[in-house]
């Protein structure tokens, strides 16, 4: 029988609604043999998770979607078997919280100068077990508050990036994020190529350091498969994918809706060993 995996979901430690021991359970009723915890800027939900994994025999690889940008454009880096002891990462992914703390005032901020006076940094740290915290966060607040009727609405209307409550993350490029973690001993993948769209960056990051792209992702036709399995093969990088679950936040998706055999997991594990 074919082992599958499914490198991509997040955790109550970002913005997700889901707990570790959840995500587990999940993963178990969906059949998978490998699942990889990729909370956005930090590591906190990984070691829970390979805790609660023991009963069923998963296995969990350390992951973690790091923020970056470049010419105006959110670029996310997932990380994939790095050292998670690795001290120089640590205090990277420390400062990285610590500035989604900064960002989050800002925009609650923002928001009171709006007239929306009924929300605390407090509340939105309620919503994650770490300082973790993001848009979502946000969103779900001022549509419990009554604001808005839906946490698209929240984006559209306050919180994308051309909105009026719209603070920058960290400042952080994807080449210093893809070197980030392979000093740490891991493997950078390029997350959801398709929705980004810096195809014409990937040369540039695959000599940089790059080692795969996210291919197999919710919604994807085909067509759009193939395009980004010819582009891995044609720069030497590692295929994966995975749901990019994150609870009941994102109701389209969930562990285990993407599922890719665990002999892609084996080549991204080789990857890790190369110059």
């Amino acid at each position: 029988m074919t082992r599958l995996a499914d490198l991509h979901i997040h955790t109550y430690f970002s913005d997700s609604t889901s707990s570790p021991e959840e995500v587990v359970e999940q993963a178990h009723e969906q059949g998978l043999d490998c699942i990889s915890i990729s909370d956005h800027d930090t590591i906190e939900g990984i070691e829970p998770s390979a805790e609660a994994a023991k009963k069923y025999n998963i296995e969990v690889i350390a992951g973690i979607e790091l923020s970056s940008e470049i010419n105006g454009i959110d670029v996310h880096v997932l990380g994939y078997l790095f050292d998670l002891h690795d001290r120089e990462f640590a205090d990277c992914v420390d400062r990285m919280q610590n500035e989604r703390v900064v960002r989050m005032q800002k925009m609650i901020d923002k928001l009171r100068s709006m007239g929306i006076d009924n929300i605390t940094s407090e509340e939105v740290s309620g919503l994650t077990r770490s300082d973790s915290l993001g848009r979502p966060h946000l969103a779900t607040l001022l549509r419990e508050k009554g604001w808005v009727t839906s946490t698209q609405m929240a984006f559209d209307k306050y919180l994308a990036d051309d909105a009026p409550a719209f603070v920058p993350k960290f400042k952080q490029t994807p080449y210093e994020a893809i070197a980030l973690i392979r000093k740490a001993g891991g493997v950078a993948v390029l997350a959801h190529p398709m929705l980004t769209h810096v195809d014409e960056l990937i040369p540039g990051f695959a000599e940089a350091g790059l080692g795969g792209l996210e291919v197999y992702y919710p919604g994807n036709s085909d067509t759009i498969t193939r395009f980004y399995e010819g582009l891995a093969k044609k720069y030497g990088l590692v295929t994966t994918g995975g749901s990019d679950a994150h609870g009941s936040v994102k109701n389209h998706t969930y562990v285990g809706k993407v599922k890719i055999p665990y002999d892609l997991v084996e080549k991204l594990k080789d990857a890790r060993c190369r110059p």
